[in-house]
């Protein structure tokens, strides 16, 4: 009761600057220590190995563990059981492997001292049963190394879709899951309905988000990016202890396909407090109209009237209808109009002459207009021959 007196006195008249912590072992003993020294982990900082020096007198009870496996899986585990049997052995598990049922079995003995031992060792044939490597899962043994099977199976309803979100987690040669174990220190296998994560706690918080948001429909493209970006911000001493949110990107949900807009958009009118009018009956509408009053034979025979009204004018429809088979349709002119010569502007009289001059030179047949005079070779020619014919004569 004094010491809680005292204690209440000293933080009176003493003020605690902001992140900072007193930590009072006494009210003599006092130490001031950072609240960043308490929150983090010191670099190389590993926790002490369990040992038979911590538990000398082993279990009480006998626990065990089985795990059914998948038919194919048989050639594999047959081979590497022999390996199997050596790396439980150093921890004092007893493995048994069942070909007839397919179910491998894990037990504990009387040498076991580690109480925990046992949960690895089921964790171990639940990753054999689920494809995965036995040089991979043998690293559950270590003290630093667990594992996560997440179920997608039941995530989309649609076949399609799961086997199309599926892809997209492995990517184009199995790149993103590449990129995702680089990141995040873990082992990745996509197995079925299922996704085995082998790897550190932190590792595989985030390899167990980037899957369920895969399923989800959002690319896991977006966060292998933020993993990126804070690993580079955790090499920096200064910025591990401070709030990262503003150097993350924001990747907002777009919906590229909007909604449809109807075609015949109803315009909601303007509200009012009052009903609408009544309509009015027959019987008010023939009070108005004076109908009400007439005889049934006089109301009979309007009746009969309009109906020949209206038939007469569906008759005229249907003939016309009839007649439009009847009716040529419009021909097209075979000479297609050619353009008039504009007129405008004086015709050269003495051009177009010329033109025909040369026209009528040029057609066979037809007479030079004018006629280029003999040569003085061709008279003599005709001489001679003149000559011969009268020396002959």
């Amino acid at each position: 009761m004094l010491e809680s007196f005292y204690f209440y006195f000293y933080f009176s008249r003493h003020q605690v600057a902001p992140g900072r912590v007193l930590y009072v072992t006494s009210v003599s003993s006092q130490q001031w220590l950072d609240e960043s020294e308490l929150l983090t982990v010191p670099d190389g900082w590993k926790e002490p190995p369990f040992t038979k020096e911590d538990n000398p007198r082993g279990l009480l009870e006998e626990s065990s563990f089985a795990t059914l496996f998948p038919k194919y899986r048989e050639a594999y585990l047959k081979e590497c059981w022999p390996l199997v049997e050596k790396a439980l052995g150093e921890v004092h598990i007893k493995p048994s492997l069942d070909l007839i049922e397919g179910s491998m079995t894990v037990c504990t003995t009387k040498k076991t001292f580690d109480p925990y031992a046992i949960v690895r060792a089921r964790d171990l044939i639940k990753l054999l049963a689920r494809s995965v490597p036995f040089e991979q899962a043998v690293r559950i043994l270590q003290d630093d190394t667990a594992c996560d099977i997440i179920k997608i199976g039941t995530m989309v309803r649609s076949r399609e879709r799961f086997v199309k979100r599926r892809q997209r987690l492995i990517g184009p040669k199995g790149s993103t899951l590449k990129a995702l174990e680089l990141l995040t220190n873990c082992y990745v296998m996509v197995q079925g309905n299922t996704v085995s994560a082998l790897g550190p706690y932190s590792g595989l918080k985030e390899v167990r988000k980037v899957v369920l948001d895969t399923m989800k429909n959002i690319h896991p493209i977006y966060n292998i990016k933020t993993l990126m970006i804070k690993r580079e911000l955790s090499k920096d001493p200064e910025l591990r202890m401070q709030n990262w949110e503003r150097f993350l990107p924001k990747f907002r949900h777009k919906n590229l396909a909007k909604r449809k807009e109807p075609k015949k958009k109803s315009v909601k009118k303007e509200y009012t407090p009052f009903p609408p009018p009544q309509p009015e009956s027959k019987v008010d509408q023939e009070l108005a109209t004076g109908e009400f009053f007439l005889r049934e034979s006089v109301k009979k025979r309007k009746k009969m009237e309009e109906i020949k009204v209206k038939q007469a004018t569906a008759l005229t429809k249907k003939q016309e209808e009839r007649n439009k088979a009847f009716i040529p349709p419009k021909e097209k002119p075979l000479m297609k109009k050619t353009a008039k010569a504009p007129t405008e502007g004086k015709l050269d009289i003495e051009a177009i002459k010329d033109k025909v001059k040369k026209a009528k030179t040029k057609k066979l047949g037809a007479p030079p207009l004018n006629p280029a005079p003999p040569t003085s070779s061709a008279t003599d020619k005709k001489k001679k021959k003149s000559n011969k014919a009268k020396s002959k004569g």
